[in-house]
């Protein structure tokens, strides 16, 4: 059940050009969120909240661990926040990835840019319940990769940059493995990639997951909404979402 809470930052750092990861305490959101939801943070000055998709959880220690990018004034001055200061946020908020582990031999988890932290989050469990891992990660430059060790603890990993600067030159589509290895295929990051990835896959079952500037949260503003085959014509992305089966969206 998603509500508000407070958060302590342990710690915050950038890891890669523009990217912070930023470490918070609170038992609540780790003891009951799971892979594809995000924490709505609130930060000082700023109307509307910033929906930060969750990279780890760690349920002993009752840490959380959050990645994002700075793009505007809400997330550098959210990259500023110090140790031992507090964050308000609600959640866990949206739907996470569904799976039927025991139909599951080996996946395929595609992610591009700050859509890669919800799937390291995701092969985590994955690999806990036996599930084999193979990732596609996707960065505009060598300045920009980041997590490719953690990717590589879980499993076989490809990293691809725009400009060729780091591992494969290209997009991710160009470095997909055999469709034959993978079961399934879980995918996270700017709509016009999750477009090429679907259309690359569409043989086969896989889930996306949507990255959208978001305006409640709730569902009630329709600022997050996409046309989708249903009685309404659209689902929200902030309620419904953000993760949708791929054919169950039009994106």
């Amino acid at each position: 059940m998603k509500k508000k809470v407070m958060l302590t930052i342990l710690d915050v750092r950038e890891i890669a050009l523009d990217t912070v990861e930023m470490i918070l305490e609170n038992s609540y959101i780790a003891e009951t969120a799971v892979p594809g939801q995000f924490l709505h943070i609130s930060v000082d000055g700023h109307t509307l909240r910033r929906p930060i998709s969750i990279a780890s959880i760690d349920r002993k220690q009752h840490t959380i661990t959050i990645l994002f990018k700075k793009v505007g004034d809400g997330t550098e001055q959210l990259a500023a926040y110090q140790n031992g200061m507090s964050l308000s946020a609600l959640g866990p908020s949206g739907n996470g990835f569904h799976y039927e582990a025991s139909s599951l031999k080996t996946v395929l988890l595609i992610g591009g840019g700050i859509g890669v932290p919800p799937l390291y989050n995701l092969g985590t469990e994955l690999i806990q319940q036996g599930i084999n891992v193979i990732s596609v990660l996707g960065f505009q430059s060598k300045d920009c990769v980041f997590y490719e060790d953690k990717f590589q603890e879980l499993g076989r990993t490809i990293v691809v940059t725009d400009d060729g600067s780091y591992g494969q030159q290209g997009f991710v589509t160009d470095h997909l493995p055999d469709k034959a290895l993978c079961d399934y295929y879980f995918t996270c990051g700017p709509i016009p990639m999750l477009r090429a990835v679907t259309n690359a896959l569409h043989e086969k079952s896989g889930s996306i997951s949507l990255e959208e500037r978001m305006g409640c949260g709730v569902g009630a503003c329709l600022a997050c909404v996409i046309p989708a085959d249903n009685a309404d014509g659209y689902r929200k992305i902030c309620k419904d979402g953000p993760v949708f089966g791929a054919s169950e969206v039009m994106i």
